[in-house]
């Protein structure tokens, strides 16, 4: 068997993608897994995306057999990580050489953390990267809702949903994600630049009488929405204003033509999930995340 090992960095071109995409398809039909999501094949076409594809071909068939993904999702040198090997090349070693060369990309680009991506009951996978040293950390539930449009926000009274304005709302928002999240003010700084600077992604505010009281950020992923970052001001949860934000997103996807709204949420954060469940999205997939710890 002639196998050929190769890197190429994001974005990939069109004829790359199309070669994963069909892989992840193949491998779909046998393991039931959307291997196309732990591998984000569909950020892997953006240029403002940081990231890097291992591809193993068999030279032999002309065909791409392997694929390893490592995606810096945020620019902040921390990277997840998946791999997807051909089920005709599982039992040849092709896994761990993957993983070899995904050691050397992060070593090279000066990686500060990794994440190593297994999809919920892939227990082979599992058992993999626990081999290796990595160790179970958390899990996010993918979920999912259909674009719709909006009735009415008149329930809310004076509540208000628009764009993002830097000089209007950037102290406010520095003080909901340090709430939300426990983020430090140069991480909420970093996070509103790249959800309001970044191509494809809009950074949503809500105001009631011009208080600042929540925020979402959409993006558009393919045929999707992504929603990330909603939070709302500690003394105004339970009002409605999360559903209402997740409801506005859910509205913009469907004038914008989009077929679905999607989200990820850790399985922990249970006040979160009951607020995606009231604005009617249901669980898609399951992604467990294993930090290195050479145990």
């Amino acid at each position: 068997m002639n196998l050929s090992i190769i890197t190429q960095s994001f974005p990939i071109d069109p004829e790359t993608y199309h070669e994963i995409k069909k892989l992840c398809e193949s491998a779909l039909l046998l393991d039931k897994f959307n291997y196309s999501s732990v591998l984000n094949l569909q950020e892997s076409l953006q240029f403002n995306v940081k990231g890097f594809f291992v591809l193993a071909y068999d030279n032999e068939q002309d065909e791409l057999v392997g694929a390893a993904s490592a995606t810096d999702q945020m620019g902040l040198n921390t990277y997840e990580w998946a791999i997807l090997v051909s089920p005709m090349y599982r039992d040849i070693g092709l896994d761990e050489a993957l993983l070899k060369v995904i050691g050397d990309g992060l070593h090279q680009r000066g990686a500060e953390g990794e994440l190593a991506l297994v999809i919920e009951n892939d227990t082979p996978r599992r058992k993999f990267v626990e081999k290796y040293g990595y160790s179970y950390s958390f899990s996010e539930a993918t979920l999912e809702a259909e674009p719709q449009t909006l009735a009415s926000l008149e329930s809310l009274g004076s509540l208000q949903i628009r764009e993002y304005l830097e000089v209007k709302d950037q102290e406010a928002l520095i003080g909901i994600f340090s709430d939300a999240f426990g983020d430090l003010r140069e991480e909420s700084i970093q996070l509103i630049q790249y959800n309001s600077m970044t191509e494809g992604r809009i950074l949503w505010v809500a105001e009631i009488d011009g208080e600042i009281v929540g925020t979402i950020t959409s993006s558009k992923e393919g045929k999707a929405q992504a929603i990330s970052a909603l939070a709302v001001h500690p003394d105004k949860q339970g009002h409605g204003i999360g559903t209402a934000l997740l409801n506005w997103v859910k509205d913009f996807a469907k004038r914008n033509g989009d077929e679905v709204v999607m989200l990820d949420v850790e399985l922990e954060n249970e006040r979160a999930l009951a607020v995606y469940e009231k604005a009617g999205f249901i669980k898609l997939m399951q992604v467990d995340y294993f930090v290195y710890t050479g145990k």
